[in-house]
């Protein structure tokens, strides 16, 4: 009988540490259960890295002797900048400035100032899109708190590592992906401090066996935060596409995103206006739920392109829950036409 998720948590909350228990202080962090195999972290003061190897093999203990467990995986970590010279890990001093990623041609981040205007759903399409037009393309899901591209490219299971170093993303759709949410329950909430996040998203940029890539599309979580700076101060980002509703408060947040990445001297390729139009199936009313226009002007005012207007639209919707990007399962849709349109013009640009 597989041991469950409540059976791990209440064998670590006997297990004490300096805070308390491990589960009530908030040291145990990303808890997966998977078969037979528990993993989790726990984030500590490396100043405590002595006590810590304590408390980690008598949790290790502890949930080895549960009832159809088999194997236990527990990785400290913290925040190592703070940590007496003694517990320092020795390394080389790591490069400074954005790296080329080695194999990969072309990053290209997809961006929004605020969640919920699209920007995965145009990730996912611009992907496929792309390879349609024949090029090699790798979409990584960073957006960690809410990894969608496993269900919108159709992607299930768990990627491999023959090594335990580096990981094999999954295909579909002829698109290379890697997602977080391929490594944790689809119900499973990821709660980690900016350090985890940051970790993530570089082990997902460098171990992970991406091959000779022409592009590598990153749907990015939206706003300004630790997975934006990361991307840009680690790795050389050709571009960035901001996607936003044509609404007032879309465009505020899509201003704020822009600013950043001029800031972090990663350049706008261009803006995408989504959610732009809806045509009634029943009748052919248009009509601009959220305005229409603005993400034009925006784009005009900071002299960036436009590089569409996508329609609000139920089959766009339909095909992304059903793992087939709107481009690939009607390719030849009314629909599909806007993200072939942007994937022609970016090749033709040289951003992807």
């Amino acid at each position: 009988m597989a041991v469950t998720r409540e059976q791990v948590l209440e064998t670590l909350k006997a297990i004490e540490a300096p805070g308390g228990d491990i589960v009530a202080s908030g040291v145990m962090r990303a808890l997966n259960v998977d078969g037979g195999t528990v993993r989790f972290v726990m984030e500590i003061n490396p100043r405590e890295a002595k006590i810590y190897e304590a408390v980690k093999a008598s949790a290790e203990s502890a949930v080895g002797a549960l009832d159809g467990v088999d194997a236990v995986s527990i990785v400290l970590t913290g925040h190592t900048e703070t940590a007496p010279p003694e517990l320092r890990p020795s390394k080389p001093a790591e490069p400074k400035g954005p790296q080329k990623v080695p194999g990969i041609d072309r990053i290209l981040a997809i961006a929004s100032g605020k969640g919920g205007v699209g920007k995965s759903t145009v990730s996912a399409n611009l992907a496929c899109a792309l390879a349609q037009q024949g090029r090699r393309v790798g979409l990584l899901d960073a957006d960690v708190y809410g990894p969608s591209q496993p269900r919108m490219l159709g992607v299930s299971g768990r990627p491999a590592s023959p090594d335990g170093k580096t990981i094999l993303p999954m295909r579909n759709h002829g698109v290379t992906m890697m997602s977080i949410g391929l490594m944790m329950n689809e119900d499973q909430a990821v709660v980690w401090r900016g350090p985890m996040l940051m970790g993530a998203l570089q082990q997902m940029l460098t171990q992970v066996q991406w091959g000779a890539l022409d592009v590598l599309i990153v749907d990015l979580p939206p706003g300004t935060g630790d997975v934006q700076m990361t991307l840009a101060q680690k790795a050389e980002v050709t571009g960035a596409v901001i996607v936003s509703t044509p609404q007032d408060v879309a465009l505020l947040d899509a201003r704020k995103g822009i600013d950043m990445f001029q800031q972090l001297k990663v350049p706008i390729v261009g803006m995408i206006e989504n959610m732009s139009t809806h045509i009634c199936s029943a009748c052919g009313h248009e009509e601009h739920v959220f305005g229409h226009g603005g993400v034009a002007a925006e784009a005009e005012k900071l002299n960036v392109p436009l590089l569409a207007e996508v329609p609000l639209d139920l089959q766009i919707r339909l095909a992304a829950d059903g793992g087939a990007p709107i481009v690939v399962s009607q390719p030849d849709s009314t629909q599909a036409k806007a993200f072939q349109d942007i994937a022609k013009d970016l090749v033709a640009k040289g951003a992807a």
